[in-house]
């Protein structure tokens, strides 16, 4: 069982009453294990390098010749794989040799050939005797933590793996799922909690002795031999055994991505590593020559007692693991692109889509730029044209205003749009545009919809088109206004939506004209502006009547009643002398054209 913690102690000046041994595990770059090696024993560690067995012989012969009169001590060669417990075999016999080597030795250090000193040994060692019966190792409970990034965590102690995961994957996976199906459980040795961590430690010397000659330490042996990653768990759970206070943190920046890969530093990491105020970094890219140039480096002497500043580096790296893997809001990667609803955020922004609106205001766009500032752009989902605010070919992120460019990834082109356009860009829509992103629109909680069903029926009141045309037009832009409404009406919904009818619009263009305004430019200011005049509504009963009269029933305009008050008083229609002629609207009305298709 644990001791209770023992209160720091704060002291030890220069490291007095602290010597430190190093435990290098070593498997290629020996050349650079070398240089390695020789930062440690010239700042007074004594080291112990294990190599493994397959490095050749010749680079074993140079490490050692680079090395002679250091006083490197060399630990019996094993052939290590990864994962297997080989690494905690070579690293025991390692601490063995060391201790009996060096009677002197108070704290030992795991390493390896590919971490640097960020810096002295003498800091280090000062550092040290502040805590002079704290090991520092990260051990955190599998119960209880999730530390395992893409892999086994209780299951690595429960279950067997004959099966090497680097070189024999799929039989891997398959022996772990036959296993669980069974319900297959390894007993775990009585008086064992499995902890895990980083692999990379420094102990005290009696807490390394108690574990090296644990009574079971046999039974223990022979159970981690058969636990996946054994050396993220011997070292983390058996000092839980005998060590009198556990500092649950290494004193070894090792960072792992979302794969379970080790970050790699290089060498425009010099300033993060330089401020970090940690000791030992891995790994390093054996090409960083600035890194290895420049540390270890001695830290300022008003920060030279100061702890490591490893959790704000996590976090950094934290972060930067999340940008990697999600990309940023509205960016859609390659490697994820294909992947629904798995981007991080559809759009990159907040953006306006003013539905309906264009046809109820006469020079809306101009008035709502005038009025808030912000970028309006047209119909850029227009069948024929795309209307970019300035009317170039070129709008923002150099978008190209070519119809058919859109059409082929017209999701692409709005998130594009969105990223590469101001702060809170809007733009129009009604039910003549093209209808690709309804979904995608009301499901992105970026999106601000405001609707006013019906208005589409006003370009076609002063057309000047045949009826059977207009009739025509008006059920085809009917029906896509339904189809937009009823996805507007889903649960899935996560867009901002404000909707009003026509005759509610008409009757009320100021709360319509406001709401344009304070969601353009949420801090205010731009509603005390006049609202742009309405569109001419002389005639829309009388069209409305003669599409029902045609069998075509107008829907989502509001009021009847509402609009009957608005709209200019109408004459009684005269006998037609045929039924074709009963619906058909005067021809003494003309507006210029709008285009409609």
């Amino acid at each position: 069982m644990n001791a209770a913690p023992i209160p720091f102690i704060r002291g030890g000046k220069e490291g007095a009453g602290v010597r430190l041994g190093v435990i290098m595990l070593c498997h290629e770059n020996l050349g650079l294990a070398a240089r390695m090696a020789r930062i440690w024993s010239d700042g007074g560690a004594r080291v112990i390098m294990h190599v493994d067995a397959k490095a050749p012989e010749a680079a074993v012969e140079a490490l050692k010749d680079a090395l002679e009169g250091t006083g490197t001590i060399y630990a019996p060669r094993r052939s290590c794989t990864w994962g297997t417990f080989s690494l905690v075999a070579a690293t025991l016999d390692a601490a063995a040799q060391l201790l009996q080597a060096h009677p002197d030795v108070t704290h030992v250090f795991l390493a390896s050939g590919a971490c640097l000193p960020l810096r002295p040994v003498d800091e280090l060692r000062r550092f040290l005797a502040n805590y002079p019966e704290a090991d520092f190792i990260e051990s955190v409970s599998v119960r209880d933590v999730g530390w395992t990034v893409g892999g086994l965590n209780e299951e690595r102690f429960t279950l067997h793996f004959p099966f090497s995961f680097r070189r024999h994957r799929k039989l891997f996976d398959r022996y772990v799922r036959l296993q669980r199906r069974l319900g297959v459980a390894r007993p775990i040795p009585q008086g064992v909690t499995p902890h895990i961590g980083s692999q990379w430690w420094c102990l005290t010397r009696g807490t390394l002795e108690a574990v090296l000659n644990d009574p079971r330490r046999a039974e223990f042996d022979r159970y981690f031999r058969h636990v996946w990653i054994p050396d993220e768990s011997y070292f983390q759970t058996l000092v839980r055994r005998h060590s009198v206070h556990v500092e649950s943190r290494s004193l070894t920046l090792a960072k792992f991505d979302a794969q379970g890969k080790p970050y790699v530093f290089y060498d425009d990491h010099l300033a993060l590593l330089g401020t970090s105020r940690i000791f030992v970094a891995r790994k390093i890219w054996p090409g960083a020559s600035a890194l290895y140039d420049a540390f270890p480096r001695r830290t300022e002497p008003a920060d030279a007692d100061e702890e490591p500043d490893t959790e704000r580096i996590e976090a950094l790296l934290d972060r930067a693991a999340a940008r990697r893997r999600l990309g940023r809001p509205g960016l859609y990667m390659q490697s994820r692109f294909p992947r629904k609803d798995a981007e991080n955020g559809k759009t990159a922004q907040p953006y306006a889509v003013l539905y309906g609106v264009g046809d109820l205001f006469l020079g809306l766009r101009e008035a709502a730029a005038q009025a808030t500032g912000r970028t309006i752009h047209g119909h850029v989902f227009g069948r024929q044209e795309v209307e970019f605010a300035d009317g170039g070919l070129i709008g923002p992120g150099a978008l190209s205003a070519h119809v058919g460019l859109r059409n082929l990834d017209p999701q692409g082109f709005l998130a594009s749009l969105i990223r590469s356009s101001d702060p809170m860009p809007a733009f129009l829509y009604s039910p003549r545009d093209r209808q690709y992103l309804n979904w995608f629109m009301a499901t992105d909680p970026n999106a601000q919809l405001l609707v006013v069903t019906g208005a589409w029926i006003l370009p076609l009141i002063h057309s000047g088109m045949p009826f059977d045309d207009v009739r025509r037009i008006a059920a085809k832009l009917q029906r896509a206004e339904v189809r937009f409404l009823d996805t507007l009406d889903s649960v899935w919904v996560k867009a901002r939506v404000r909707r009003w009818t026509l005759a509610e619009a008409l009757a009320q263009p100021d709360e319509v004209w406001s709401e344009i305004c304070m969601t353009l430019l949420p801090e205010g200011g731009a509603a005390s502006l006049p609202a742009p005049p309405l569109q001419d509504i002389t005639g829309v009963l009388r069209l409305v009547r003669a599409l029902r009269n045609a069998g075509l029933r107008p829907r989502k305009m509001g009021d009847p009643r509402v609009l009957r008050a608005l709209a200019a008083p109408l004459p009684v229609p005269e006998a037609a002398d045929s039924p074709a002629e009963a619906g058909a609207p005067p021809r003494e009305i003309a507006l210029p054209r709008q285009r409609t298709g």
